[in-house]
């Protein structure tokens, strides 16, 4: 049942998911996923109506906070999961590439949500993914490339706290925004920590629990607090 109603909703929505469902999947878990997609569709119909640009499938799922939605760009097979909140408001927008997922519970902050200067945005290419109880602190611009997984819970702040003058309160002092960059192909496993001003080089696997803090070299395994190289995923030809 499983693998023959993939592919029937893949021909239907143009969404592949053919290869989610092999025959191990019994016919009653395989039709509570559909109509779940389908509640999903009937609410992504009602929001992108609001959106600035939407094309092809578009899935929200339960309890989705969307603030200023006007500033919102998504490609094809949009998936926002249950519970996650995406703030809009930023200079340069927020925009998600085809088949693009954000997590359960994950949060893209571009700017307070109550008042003061906007923040930069954030863009997300192709195929990627944004995991749950991930946060996303774009004040400052933040770029993450295409075919990037994100594991649950990471954090990328784009931004610090300016704190030179001990006679006046941190929290007086404002901040200052930077960037990060995500090139393509990288994995950011669960409950790692990117600081701002940060480029992670294509190709490169960011491992549990690390906190980076200075550009990752292309095709590079990175581990710690502070993170360091420890492998080399790409080797000179001999």
């Amino acid at each position: 049942m499983g693998n023959w109603a993939g592919k029937l909703v893949s021909g239907i929505t143009g969404l592949d998911i053919s290869d989610r469902f092999d025959r191990e999947w019994d016919t009653r878990s395989t039709l509570g996923v559909f109509l779940r997609m389908a509640v999903w569709f009937l609410r992504g119909c009602w929001w992108r109506i609001w959106f600035r640009q939407s094309k092809g499938l578009l899935l929200v799922g339960k309890n989705v906070t969307i603030r200023q939605a006007s500033y919102l760009r998504v490609g094809r097979n949009f998936v926002a999961q249950d519970n996650c909140e995406i703030n809009g408001l930023s200079r340069k927008g927020i925009i998600f590439g085809d088949k693009v997922t954000v997590g359960s519970y994950a949060l893209i902050r571009p700017t307070n949500l109550y008042g003061g200067e906007p923040g930069m945005g954030l863009k997300v290419g192709d195929n990627s993914s944004i995991g749950p109880y991930a946060y996303i602190g774009c004040s400052g611009y933040i770029e993450i490339g295409n075919n990037v997984m994100m594991s649950p819970r990471v954090s990328i702040y784009s931004e610090n706290h300016v704190f030179e003058r001990p006679d006046v309160p941190m929290i007086d002092q404002g901040v200052k925004r930077s960037f990060v960059k995500i090139e393509d192909d990288c994995w950011i496993a669960s409950n790692a920590v990117i600081l701002a001003g940060v480029t992670i080089g294509r190709g490169s696997v960011v491992a549990a629990g690390s906190i980076v803090t200075r550009d990752v070299p292309p095709y590079s395994v990175v581990a710690g607090n502070p993170a360091k190289v420890v492998k080399t995923r790409k080797y000179d030809e001999v």
